[in-house]
């Protein structure tokens, strides 16, 4: 894939409209306040799109 980084959706509505772009999706909760902490950055677009260089497994649970 061509991305560079992870792009994150602030709700579970918006992440499915976003995933069914590309067939059947497959939506986790990214606990964000954790990775922060833990010296990850995030930066949000222009069109609120919320982004970050990768996301380890161990911050994500399936929704």
């Amino acid at each position: 894939m061509s991305r560079h980084h992870v792009h994150l959706s602030t709700d579970i509505a918006t992440a499915r409209n976003v995933g069914k772009r590309r067939g059947r999706p497959v939506i986790f909760a990214v606990d964000a306040a954790a990775m922060h902490a833990a010296g990850y950055n995030f930066y949000c677009t222009e069109n609120r799109v919320w982004l970050v260089d990768r996301v380890p497994p161990e911050y994500l649970v399936e929704v």
